[in-house]
């Protein structure tokens, strides 16, 4: 590709869509002294005046919806627009990461904008979902780490999750979650106060909590933080539950920023619109729409026999009233699922990642679909490299345990997004 011609890079910040209390994409906040000009490419934010509800005819409402631009490399006037879908969390500028750095491609074409669109997790479902439904407004669209099935019962989350862990690995899991349970029927108190839990006086709510800590580990390509001491701890017939709940406390906490208080359902069921109402938006979603009930399998669960369908089902009707139901085939049914009748969108995976299961893992000619096979290939590892950490971003593949798989995927990556937009310029000039 030629070196010397640019594209317009756009974050948008979606305003119905949030981070996940369900390990779906936690959001890392700039801090351990990272700087903001380390972090972002820009933080100057724009504005427009959105319109609040789209399938209203009478509601004519509109709030203020912030999008971030970055111009250094645009060749005016003729340009791709890159358009990230921003999401699951606060979104404070257009981050450093392997999109707006390394795919940092110079198309050499003429005539109008092109439009390429990008997301990671559930924002990946969603540059899906716009190339399905606004195909003209689009010349395609990575859809990266894409939840685009809605599942009801997500047993296959932690399946995943006890096969990448390994056997060693799982049965310390195992046998913590096991001692946790005990722990709480003993002294629950005491067991969640090594957590800096203890605001959760719902046990399940908890086991939820200690359930999505180890998730961490392995969604973002950190699995050794988590198992190189608790193997270790079984095999020195050290305490378990205590080497656990110093990896909660020092690197999920302190590191990717996990918090207690998402998975208190009394704070989550507060209507008032604060910072901390994303967690609620996106349990709405859950509970309505997606479902993603992360359950327990059957046997040798890493999870809590606890978190059953029941569990999420009573949860969604703590918080949103009686008859909140998710309609997963519904939703499928309106956007394909993982059979989505699209064209020109590239399908990513991590291996490790238990989301993936949520993800189209089959591949066409309109439709490529890739999995990245390495040891600490997680959610998004295309775009944010491995492991991933708030503190590092730019989404480098040398510390990938396979980094020629991911860096194998790049390069396609680019040729289907390069052929792509030189179809897509070759389509506006004959229309003319």
């Amino acid at each position: 590709m030629s070196s010397d011609l640019g594209f317009i890079l756009i974050t948008t910040v979606t305003a119905f869509l949030t981070y996940s209390t369900n390990a779906l994409l936690h959001s890392g906040s700039v801090s351990h002294d990272v700087s903001p000009r380390d972090y972002y490419l820009t933080t100057d934010a724009h504005w427009f005046n959105q319109t609040l509800d789209h399938y209203s005819p009478h509601d004519h409402r509109k709030f203020r919806q912030r999008y971030y631009e970055y111009l250094d490399n645009f060749r005016a006037p003729d340009g791709p627009v890159f358009m990230i879908i921003c999401g699951e969390g606060p979104c404070s500028g257009i981050a450093k990461d392997y999109m707006s750095e390394a795919l940092n491609v110079k198309l050499n074409r003429s005539s109008d904008n092109p439009w390429f669109f990008f997301g990671v997790s559930y924002p990946g479902a969603l540059s899906a979902w716009f190339r399905l439904k606004f195909p003209h407004l689009t010349c395609g669209s990575l859809a990266s780490s894409a939840v685009v099935r809605a599942v009801y019962d997500f047993s296959a989350f932690d399946q995943q999750i006890g096969e990448s862990a390994g056997q060693e690995c799982k049965d310390a899991l195992e046998e913590t979650n096991k001692l946790l349970e005990l722990g709480l029927k003993v002294n629950r108190k005491a067991v969640k106060a090594l957590f800096n839990a203890t605001e959760l006086h719902v046990d399940a709510d908890f086991l939820y909590l200690t359930a999505d800590a180890a998730v961490m580990a392995f969604q973002y390509g950190n699995s050794d933080k988590l198992c190189v001491p608790l193997v270790k701890a079984k095999k020195n017939g050290s305490d378990l539950v205590e080497t656990y709940s110093k990896y909660v406390r020092d690197h999920c906490m302190k590191v990717w920023g996990l918090h207690v208080r998402p998975y208190n359902r009394k704070h989550l069921r507060n209507t008032v619109v604060t910072a901390d109402s994303t967690y609620r938006i996106w349990w709405f979603q859950v509970c309505t729409e997606l479902a993603y009930f992360q359950v327990a399998p059957a046997n040798n669960s890493v999870r809590s026999q606890q978190i059953n369908t029941e569990y999420h089902l009573d949860l969604c009707k703590s918080l949103f009233g009686k008859g909140t139901y998710p309609d997963v085939d519904a939703t499928n049914l309106y956007y394909g699922g993982h059979k989505i009748a699209a064209t020109k969108i590239i399908f990513t995976n991590g291996s490790q990642d238990p989301w993936r299961h949520a993800s189209k893992q089959t591949s066409s000619p309109e439709l490529p679909s890739y999995i990245m096979d390495c040891h600490n290939c997680g959610h998004g590892t295309d775009l944010r490299g491995c492991p991933q950490s708030p503190m590092v971003i730019e989404g480098k593949s040398n510390n990938c345990s396979s980094p020629d798989v991911v860096n194998k995927v790049r390069q396609q990556m680019v040729e289907h997004i390069d052929f792509w937009l030189s179809e897509c310029r070759g389509s506006t000039r004959s229309s003319k």
